[in-house]
C-alpha cells in the first residue's frame, strides 16, 4: 500500500489543500492521503483550536482515498520526523510518501530534523502560486541530486523527492484568515 502523508495546521483549509492532496493522489497513483492535522506547529502562532481544524479538513478532504487524522496529537509527537519514523515503524508494510506545497518546501530548511525527513520517505512536492523559489531553496539545493519525476518517486527509496506541476490553485490559509480578520498563521 502506497500513502501519502500530508502534515499542517491547516489553519483554516481551504480547497488548495485539497488540490496539493488530490493532485499527490492521483499523479503518484496512491492508495489514500492522510492529513495529519497538526495540534500546534513549533515554527507558527497558536493555530485555531484542533476539533475546529479537523471539522474544516473534513469539508475539504472529499473521497473513500482522504483520511483526516488527528494521529499527532493522539502519539504526542511535535515534529514531523518523530511522526513519520512513529508511522513506518507501526505500519512496516506501507510505503509512505511526504507529501507538501511547494511554499513547504521553500521554509523546509526551518523544520526540526529536515535532513532526515528527506533520508526518511520520499517526498512529493506540489507546485503552489508564488512558490518558485522553492526550487533553489537550502532544501531543494542540498537534495538536488536526488529529485526525480513523479512516476519514479512512486517506487523510489528515500532520499528522493519530485517537483510536481500542476494548474495552479490560488487558495490561501493567510489570506482566508486576512479576510476574516484573523492575525494567526
Amino acid at each position: 500500500m502506497r500513502v501519502g502523508l500530508f502534515g499542517g495546521s491547516f489553519n483554516p483549509a481551504h480547497e488548495g489543500h485539497a488540490h496539493v492532496a488530490q493532485t499527490a493522489l492521483t499523479r503518484l497513483g496512491l492508495d489514500r492521503v492522510v492529513w495529519l492535522v497538526s495540534p500546534g506547529n513549533p515554527l507558527k502562532e497558536a493555530p485555531t483550536a484542533l476539533e475546529r481544524r479537523l471539522e474544516g479538513v473534513r469539508d475539504f478532504a472529499r473521497g473513500p482515498s482522504m483520511v483526516v487524522s488527528d494521529a499527532e496529537a493522539r502519539l504526542g509527537t511535535r515534529y514531523s520526523l518523530d511522526t513519520i519514523r512513529l508511522l513506518k515503524a507501526r505500519h512496516p508494510g506501507v510505503r509512505f510518501v511526504w507529501v507538501i506545497g511547494a511554499d513547504s518546501l521553500a521554509s523546509f530548511h526551518r523544520w526540526k530534523g529536515w535532513i532526515e525527513i528527506f533520508r526518511e520517505v520520499p517526498i512529493a512536492v506540489v507546485a503552489r502560486p508564488g512558490a518558485e523559489t522553492a526550487l533553489t531553496s537550502p532544501a531543494a539545493r542540498r537534495f538536488a541530486a536526488h529529485r526525480v519525476s513523479a512516476g519514479v518517486l512512486r517506487g523510489a527509496k528515500a532520499p528522493a523527492w519530485s517537483w510536481i506541476s500542476a494548474p495552479l490553485n490560488f487558495a490561501s490559509s493567510t489570506a482566508l484568515r486576512e479576510r476574516q480578520g484573523l492575525r494567526r498563521r
